[in-house]
């Protein structure tokens, strides 16, 4: 029922990656069966924490013994946090302080107790206990001691929980994520001076509200004109925070240095200030109150809460989108034609008997972009892009995709023609893209979107490179732009992938993944979703606060494909070929002094280090990017506000039995987060099998298109690991070590006892029977075909290295027909695959699906 973390001298950022464990889960865990969000109605409880005493506490100084406080963190509850007194030069402190919380019952209630040493100059974290509240007897008094460490160290808690008199409150919940009740409070400010004095200098309040999406407002006291007037303020809350509406009046003086030196020093002095306490305002009433600062100082406040009572904004659930549902009941009409003339069947399939196929193509610049042209192209010889009713790619792979989907004919059209067209892009030289005009193009695009109040990071810039190597031109094209392609079930259903990070924390460690679709962006983790309109816009307790125009693709194209974000230097080194001298003529030189080269096994929060000479003013705002932002691209975060259910840990899409996962720590998990960090899927798994694999798509036949050079089974033997960390099925990813050394042109992988688990046909990118056969069983014969078919992917002058952005025709040329001959030469086995997974699909009927 309890648990405790017990960390000694780390930050609580660090909690999950010491080795210890939050909560003693079980591990039987089963889904609750959501799958649409519903309400419940749930009890407060009041809490009383009782902090007694700690013992055998050595500090931080060797000098003296420890001058210890306790810190007390409960933000599903409160957004304040508590400490106790410190209590000096002790090794057994003993405090006897008593602190208490309402609590909503709906929600995983974790309070953090950390024990600190205080200094003279910052206090030191010693240990951090983090203890679940969820399951304690209400109305029986608890003492509990936590083992601090293994030196005997100790600290003496007294918990009493006893039912609260408010009346149950209901709540939205889709099992993983809680939605309270929203506040919106609305008020308008005056000052009201009774002081005799001469005020000097400029007034302004700031006003906050802990625990509120605005968190705090500065408010300037006059207007431009000079004149004392009511200014409004609005504030975002939830219903339930115990939180104070605080005032503060400042004062700023500007000091003009030597009286006529440009250089000047501003002087801030508060005031005054004063609280209204959250509570004391009823939703729904108007109220006039006239707040003391202090000094004769007054404000007037006319205040207004009302609850937000439309719907969500955000949409919690597992199931997929209606408009989802709508292109499969379409897109299986037109399987089932293909399938009736691949498998020569007698009659069309119902729909529920339409084996759901879905093509996935794996990260590697533009190798998978071109490759992922030649894999589809070989489909659709063999009549069997028809079939497929899901494409998904990471990284290079959406590059493909989504220039692909501004045709919202593309699959029922010759792939010839955007194939052309791709070789006519890739063979271009893209020293363009790093030209002064570009640049100045780049952050003019920049600087708008962070004046238009977004959040900019490196990746933006990456993007805007990558839409001139891709199109040459602006695009202004948009995701839910692609929404046209799929209406009427004639493409497959686009799915493009990213993996939402933390900073300091491994992608191995950690990685959520987010799914992009035409019609929503979302974590099937947290069963939470927004519309792809909104994708970037400001959301509070699942209510959209603030719209933001939906960001255009090249954008997303640079988040997707992060991992050149991150090594950023080697793209213009390759591209450019004289390292960053081309900036010289701008005025700035930009050198690289990190050895650190390969991207994909770099912290995908990392910056290079640079040593920067700063030039002209547009070189400056490039210094700023080089030197301030992250290589994650940022933006705000649409679950923020959300809490976690009670019982999320019964869902298998939490890894919450291993202890020190993140997925364990309520409160630190995405929605206790302002920002989400998204980044390329390739710092996870460089393929986006969880994207497919989760069993709300129910997917029959997995055919993965690997494109990446080094351990070409990588992607599969993570996945399985992946998968079988939460319960989904997967087969079983048996290899033996001439595979590893010499990989044939695919592999079938299938659980033929499990109907459920997918079959899993994996294409490695290699040149074998390829040298040999121009097509399927037809010989090379003259010495120019020989030559065009004997080449090396891989390899150390290789053409289609992963920093490579340009390709000679031939080369385009060889690679689209490679991958395309590879799948052509292996017919047979994809329509083996079809069959069986037709009758597989006809067993889960029988049995359940």
């Amino acid at each position: 029922m309890f648990s405790q973390v017990l960390l000694g001298r780390l930050p609580p950022r660090m909690l999950p990656l010491a080795g210890a464990a939050l909560l003693l889960q079980r591990k039987d865990r089963k889904e609750t069966g959501f799958y649409h969000w519903r309400r419940e109605k749930h009890p407060y409880y009041n809490l009383t924490v009782k902090i007694l005493r700690a013992r055998n506490i050595k500090g931080t100084d060797l000098l003296s013994k420890a001058d210890c406080y306790v810190e007390l963190s409960l933000p599903t509850a409160s957004p304040i946090t508590y400490r106790t007194r410190v209590i000096d030069n002790s090794s057994d402190p003993e405090w006897n302080e008593t602190f208490r919380y309402r609590i909503h019952n709906a929600v995983k209630n974790t309070l953090e107790l950390t024990l600190f040493d205080e200094d003279v100059l910052v206090s030191d974290e010693l240990t951090s206990v983090v203890f679940d509240v969820t399951g304690m007897v209400p109305g029986r008094r608890m003492k509990n001691t936590f083992k601090l460490r293994e030196d005997k160290e100790e600290l003496d808690v007294e918990f009493f929980l006893e039912k609260s008199s408010d009346a149950p409150t209901e709540v939205i919940t889709n099992g993983a994520l809680v939605a309270y009740p929203c506040l919106s409070l609305n008020g308008i400010i005056n000052k009201k001076d009774k002081s005799n004095l001469k005020e000097q200098g400029s007034h302004q309040f700031k006003i906050s509200l802990p625990g509120s999406y605005e968190k705090k407002l500065c408010i300037p006291c006059k207007t431009d004109s000079g004149q004392n007037r009511g200014i409004p303020f609005v504030f975002h809350v939830g219903k339930d925070m115990c939180s104070e509406l605080d005032v503060e009046l400042e004062q700023t003086i500007t000091v003009i240095q030597d009286g006529v030196s440009p250089d000047f020093e501003k002087h801030s002095t508060v005031l005054g200030s004063g609280t209204v306490p959250l509570q004391s305002l009823p939703p729904g009433k108007e109220i006039e109150t006239t707040v003391p600062l202090g000094k004769e100082q007054t404000v007037d406040l006319h205040v207004k809460t009302e609850q937000m009572t439309k719907d969500l904004d955000v949409r919690l659930g597992f199931d997929l989108c209606k408009e989802e549902r709508k292109f499969l009941n379409k897109r299986k009409q037109v399987a089932s034609g293909a399938l009736k003339k691949a498998l020569k069947l007698r009659e069309e399939l119902s729909d529920e008997e339409v084996p759901v196929v879905a093509v996935l193509g794996s990260g590697g610049g533009m190798r998978a972009l071109t490759s992922f042209y030649g894999s589809l192209f070989g489909l659709q010889q063999l009549n069997l892009l028809d079939c497929v009713l899901y494409l998904s790619g990471i990284s290079g792979s959406t590059w493909c995709l989504s220039s692909l989907y501004q045709d919202p004919e593309w699959s029922c059209k010759d792939l010839r023609g955007p194939i052309s067209n791709a070789r006519e892009k890739i063979s271009r030289s893209k020293v363009g893209a790093f030209s002064s005009e570009r640049l100045k193009y780049y952050f003019q695009e920049l600087n708008a979107m962070e004046n238009s109040g977004r959040k900019v990071s490196f990746t933006d810039l990456w993007g805007l490179i990558i839409e001139y190597f891709l199109q040459q031109k602006e695009d202004q094209s948009k995701l839910s732009d692609q929404q046209e392609a799929v209406k009427q079930g004639q493409n497959p259903y686009p799915i493009y992938a990213a993996v939402n990070v933390r900073p300091n924390v491994s992608g191995e460690d950690f990685a959520e993944w987010c799914e992009f679709t035409p019609y929503e962006v979302g974590f099937r983790k947290y069963g939470a979703f927004v519309r792809t309109e909104d994708f970037d816009s400001e959301f509070f307790m699942g209510r959209l606060i603030k719209k933001h125009p939906e960001p255009r693709i090249c954008y997303l194209l640079g988040m997707w494909g992060s991992a050149f974000a991150a090594s950023l230097d080697d793209v213009f080194l390759k591209v450019v070929g004289s390292g960053l001298s081309f900036l010289e003529s701008l005025g700035d030189v930009v050198k690289v002094i990190d050895d650190c080269r390969r991207a994909h096994f770099r912290d995908p929060m990392r910056l290079k280090t640079r040593l920067i000479i700063p030039g002209g003013p547009l070189l400056q705002i490039f210094q700023d990017f080089f030197k301030s932002r992250v290589t994650a691209g940022e933006t705000f975060n649409f679950m923020q506000g959300l809490y976690l259910h009670r019982d999320y840990v019964s869902l298998n899409k939490f890894v919450v039995w291993k202890g020190t996962h993140l997925d364990a720590f309520p409160n630190m998990l995405t929605p206790m987060e302002e920002n989400l960090y998204l980044v390329d899927g390739g710092f996870s798994i460089n393929s986006p099998f969880p994207l497919v694999v989760q069993p709300e798509r129910d997917v029959d036949i997995i055919v993965s298109f690997n494109y990446s050079w080094e351990a070409p089974f990588e992607v599969l033997q993570l996945t399985q690991k992946y998968c079988k960390e939460r319960g989904i099925p997967f087969p079983q990813i048996i290899l033996n070590e001439e595979d590893e050394e010499n990989p044939k042109e695919y592999y079938m992988f299938m659980d033929a006892d499990n109907p459920r688990t997918p079959i899993v046909l994996h294409f490695p990118l290699i040149n074998d029977t390829f040298r040999k056969y121009k097509a399927p069983g037809i010989e090379r014969e003259t010495e120019e075909e020989r030559f065009f078919g004997d080449f090396t992917v891989e390899g150390k002058d290789s053409p289609y290295r992963t920093l490579n952005f340009s390709f000679e025709s031939q080369d385009f040329d060889r690679l689209v027909e490679l991958s395309s001959y590879n799948v052509l030469n292996n017919r047979d086995t994809l329509l083996k695959a079809l069959s069986l997974a037709l009758k597989r699909r006809k067993l889960k009927k029988m049995i359940g699906n």
